[in-house]
This record gives C-alpha cells, sequence and structure tokens, in this order.
C-alpha cells in the first residue's frame, strides 16, 4: 500500500482535534471579553517597555514587588498615559457638538473645493468625493469620541492587568514561553522581535507625531492659522499615517487660509510645513526609528485602518503592532515548519548575446 493510502495517525487526529478546541475556547473568551482585549494589549505594552525597570528594581535594588510595580505603573501613568489622554481630550473638546463640527468641516472643505475648481478649471474635488471625505471624517470623528468615554474602564484595567504581571514578572515570562509552541530559538527571536515592534509602535511612532504636531503647533501661531490647538492635535494624528502624514492637514489649511484672502500667511503656513514639519518627521525618523524597528509603511497603514475597526482611537497604536505580530508569526511558521529555501526568482542571463535581433518586439 503507497503511503497515501495509510490511515492518519491517531497521535495527530488528537493533535488537531486538541487545537481545534483551544481555538474555539480562545475564541469565546475573546469574544465575550472583547472590551478587555485593549487593555490587556496597553498591559503587556507598559510591560515591555518598563520591564528592564521593573526587574532593576527588585533585583538590584532589592524593593519589594508591589513598591516597584506601584512606582512604575505612577510614573508610566504621568509619563506616557496623561499626555496621550490630554491630546485626545483636547482634541475631542474642541469639536464640541458634533453636528456644529461637521457642519464647520463641510464650509471648510466646501471653501477649498470651490478655490480650487475657480483656479485649476476643472473639478478635482467632486461632490462625490467631498460626500465621501465628509462621512469618513463623521465616522472617525464618532469612533474617536465613543473610545474617550469608555478610557478610565480601559486603563483601570490595564493597570490591575498590569500590576499581576509586574508583581509575578519571571512566573509570567516563564509561563509565556512554555505556552509558545516553537523551537527555543525560534521562541527566542518571536520575543526579541515582540519587543522592538511594541517599542517602536508604543514609543517611536507617538514620539515622531507629538514632535511634528508641536513644530506645527508654532507655525500654526506664528502665521494664524484658525483653532492652533485642534491643528495641532490633528496633526500629531495625521502624521502616524505614512507617506501623507502631516501633509493631510497642514495643506488644506494653507489652502483656506489662501482662499480666505490670507495669502501670505497661507503660503506661510505652506512654506512652514513642507520645510520644518518635513525636517521634522525625516529627522525623527531616521534617528529615533531606524534605533528601534523598521515597519513597513503599508503595515502600518492596513494597521492602523483594522485598528480603528476593532479597537476605535486606541487602534492608532495597537493595529499596527498586531498587523507587525501577523506578520512575524507567518515568517516564524515557515521557519518552523519549512526546510524549503526562499525560491529566487530565475532571470534569463543577460550576458547572453542574441543572434537575431529581428525576433525581439519593442
Amino acid at each position: 500500500m503507497s503511503d497515501s493510502g495509510k490511515p492518519i495517525d491517531s497521535v495527530v487526529i488528537k493533535q488537531i482535534a486538541l487545537i481545534l478546541l483551544i481555538c474555539v475556547l480562545v475564541g469565546l473568551i475573546c469574544w465575550n471579553l472583547a472590551l478587555f482585549i485593549p487593555s490587556f494589549l496597553g498591559a503587556v505594552t507598559l510591560y515591555i517597555i518598563c520591564r528592564k525597570f521593573n526587574f532593576y528594581l527588585i533585583e538590584d535594588k532589592n524593593w519589594k514587588p508591589w513598591l516597584s510595580s506601584t512606582v512604575l505603573m505612577l510614573a508610566s501613568l504621568v509619563i506616557l498615559i496623561l499626555p496621550v489622554y490630554f491630546t485626545v481630550d483636547q482634541l475631542v473638546s474642541k469639536m464640541g457638538n458634533a453636528q456644529v463640527y461637521m457642519q464647520k468641516f463641510n464650509v471648510f472643505l466646501e471653501k477649498i473645493h470651490q478655490f480650487v475648481y475657480q483656479k485649476v478649471g476643472f473639478d478635482i474635488l467632486s461632490k462625490e468625493n467631498i460626500t465621501k471625505v465628509t462621512n469618513f471624517a463623521g465616522t472617525f470623528s464618532t469612533k474617536a469620541l465613543s473610545t474617550t468615554f469608555n478610557t478610565f474602564t480601559v486603563v483601570v484595567s490595564m493597570y490591575f492587568i498590569l500590576y499581576f504581571m509586574f508583581v509575578k514578572a519571571r512566573l509570567f515570562e516563564r509561563i509565556v514561553a512554555k505556552a509558545i509552541p516553537f523551537k527555543r530559538t525560534n521562541t527566542q527571536m518571536l520575543g526579541d522581535k515582540f519587543v522592538k515592534l511594541v517599542m517602536a509602535n508604543a514609543i517611536g511612532i507617538p514620539v515622531v507625531a507629538l514632535g511634528q504636531g508641536i513644530v506645527a503647533l508654532i507655525g500654526y501661531y506664528i502665521f494664524g492659522a484658525p483653532s492652533p490647538m485642534l491643528l495641532f492635535a490633528l496633526t500629531a494624528l495625521a502624521s502616524m499615517l505614512p507617506v501623507v502624514g502631516a501633509a493631510i492637514v497642514y495643506v488644506p489649511v494653507a489652502i483656506f487660509m489662501i482662499a480666505e484672502g490670507q495669502t501670505g500667511p497661507g503660503l506661510g503656513v505652506l512654506i512652514y510645513g513642507l520645510v520644518a514639519v518635513g525636517l521634522t518627521d525625516n529627522l525623527l525618523r531616521f534617528t529615533l526609528l531606524k534605533k528601534l524597528e523598521d515597519i513597513h509603511p503599508l503595515v502600518t497603514v492596513f494597521g492602523i485602518i483594522l485598528g480603528m475597526n476593532i479597537f476605535g482611537f486606541m487602534g492608532l497604536i495597537f493595529g499596527p503592532i498586531l498587523m507587525s505580530i501577523t506578520v512575524l508569526l507567518i515568517q516564524v511558521y515557515r521557519d518552523e515548519f519549512s526546510d524549503d529555501e526562499t525560491p529566487q526568482l530565475e532571470l534569463p542571463n543577460q550576458d547572453i548575446e542574441i543572434e537575431n535581433k529581428n525576433d525581439l518586439i519593442i
């Protein structure tokens, strides 16, 4: 009998059944505790950021675990959480009533549309595109507002989980290491890459965003842009997006100011944004982010979209992390279970001379 005719080993059947059972149970747990997924991700993120400080205080300085945990949680709250919270709160408070905000946004878009149409001569910003942009802005702002109302619950749950991670840090890491069903080398590589990804997304990207936001805020005040604090928050958020970045905010603002008759200040905002804000972006990305982990722009873009759909506003951080982890797990899976080398693309030898050039089709 050929190998294809052999019955499946009972051990394999048991393994498949156990994996399916685990997947079903994990799915049920995640489905019913979906509210706490951002809290868990936030706790893991803060644990990775503060991990070495926790071990230093407990093992080198002989602090009690509960004291080290309390100090680090308070420090992370003041240094990391509160600045982000106040930035979001500033954005939401400036929005005020959602309906009034959307009316102002529609006027803003229409003014830009009329100005561009008069100068260019054809309708680049069609009514359909304006409607799509307006609907997207309304959906985004609604998600941001709805997430803000749940912020207190998420933060409290996050620190509750983080406390037990800190107090039993070594035990927590041993449990996680044993639960990962990979070879030791892949487990170590997965852990190292995961730490770098979290640091790049949780520290690198927000620092770059805050840096661009502050630089842009100075320019908004210098040239008299409308609602500079609101534009600061929007610029900081937009700078998280690759390719377009902060330009998606300061370019329309500059066009709006020019359309309002403020040609000089409008051009000033545009030039300042292209030079100062763009230079800040390049400087921070080539210094800070290069030292952490180089994340592909597509992973960031689709991660933000995924994160916004799942977690709301906090998905700006957690979404790219999930996308990066998914790509990383695919790489680990291939290394774990595949013996084949990465296939190389075979190109024809370009050193061979073509005898009959008349056969070439240009």
